[in-house]
């Protein structure tokens, strides 16, 4: 099967050696993202415009790889304070009430940066 892959860039990416969203057949990986943008980190003490820029980052990796939203089937958010939860899964619901992938909500204990309040992770396949 062929494999491809696109990076965004992130620091994190060649330090840690991995790729924003990996391709394998028709199914999409999406690695973990948060809310960066080109000046640093988006929505500073705001959950839910973090979750909104995570959600614009996962959506351009995975067009980059021939998929849309709409393909999305499972998204994992890692959350560092979990009474932010509704802010955040507003926005995950406005996203994808059509579409109602698998979910989870986790809340952890830090991100990569002490600023990050969610990430997210999304598997999408592309069927059409």
């Amino acid at each position: 099967m062929t494999r491809r892959s696109v990076q965004t860039g992130a620091p994190w990416e060649a330090i840690a050696g991995y790729a924003r969203a990996v391709r394998v057949g028709d199914t999409i990986y999406v690695s973990g993202t948060s809310a960066m943008g080109p000046d640093g980190l988006v929505g500073r003490g705001d959950a839910a415009a973090q979750m909104r820029r995570c959600i614009e980052i996962v959506e351009g990796a995975l067009q980059k790889l021939g998929g849309e939203l709409r393909h999305v089937v499972r998204t994992r958010m890692y959350v560092t304070d979990i009474t932010q939860w509704e802010p955040i899964a507003r926005v995950h619901g406005e996203v994808f009430a059509a579409i109602r992938p698998a979910t989870a909500m986790v809340e952890v204990s830090g991100l990569i940066d002490a600023d990050m309040l969610v990430e997210i992770e999304v598997d999408a396949v592309v069927q059409d």
